[in-house]
């Protein structure tokens, strides 16, 4: 009975080729193609057209669009940031940071957002098996077991994912009308004047910092019941 193959493109050797089309071209690609144009644009038809390559030399690197999401997720995950191992008393700051940084990444290419969910194993990619290793390390120090650093970090990760996807989208509606953020929350308030009664707008003018504040709101409620996990090791 034959094996079953993994399905994922980290499962397999990249095809070499001395000259032409290759793995680390198309993704390059495609990461530009999202910038610019979002998840909806995304094809391997329009990939192919961006390269000038046929579909069969294009298949010889990606298998299908799923294969090439994992790869792209993992090459903007190479942007991400998280401190080395800060112990017991700078684990918090460490934690913080990273969870910054992987908010920071998905806002400057908001298509991730909608796509983490629906990656397959590309956890087993090199970029995103850094960043959870670096994690991982970085709450074992803090004074974490093995099982309660993975958790700490899955609810720290799953709270930036769900709360960027939120970010991103409301980005991606500011950004189609054409106006600064500022300008569409204020358009929004003169159709709806019960917006301009809502702690946001009353609190102050800058919707960036009010998206900050909230961020920095959640992710403190996380981090103090982690400390307060903590402090009962002793």
């Amino acid at each position: 009975m034959a094996e079953a193959s993994i399905p994922s493109v980290w499962a397999r050797e990249a095809v070499q080729q001395p000259v032409g089309l290759s793995r680390e071209r198309i993704v390059a690609a495609a990461l530009r193609l999202l910038d610019e144009e979002g998840l909806a644009a995304l094809s391997m038809r329009a990939l192919g057209k961006r390269l000038d390559a046929g579909a069969t030399s294009m298949y010889r690197h990606v298998a299908n669009k799923d294969e090439l999401i994992e790869l792209v997720v993992d090459e903007v995950y190479g942007e991400v940031e998280v401190p080395g191992p800060a112990g017991r008393d700078g684990w918090r700051a460490a934690a913080e940071a990273a969870a910054g940084s992987v908010r920071a990444m998905a806002l400057r290419h908001p298509w991730v957002a909608g796509v983490l969910g629906q990656v397959g194993l590309a956890y087993l990619g090199p970029n995103l098996s850094d960043v959870s290793g670096r994690m991982l390390e970085l709450f074992g120090a803090a004074g974490f077991d093995a099982g309660e650093a993975d958790q700490a970090m899955s609810a720290i990760v799953a709270f930036v994912v769900g709360t960027v996807t939120s970010e991103a989208a409301w980005l991606s509606l500011v950004a189609r009308s054409g106006m600064t953020e500022q300008a569409f929350i204020e358009s929004l308030q003169e159709v709806h004047e019960h917006l301009s009664e809502t702690p946001a707008a009353q609190e102050h003018n800058d919707p960036a910092r009010y998206r900050e504040e909230g961020f920095a709101f959640g992710l403190g409620l996380i981090l103090d019941g982690l400390e307060v996990r903590l402090s009962r090791k002793g």
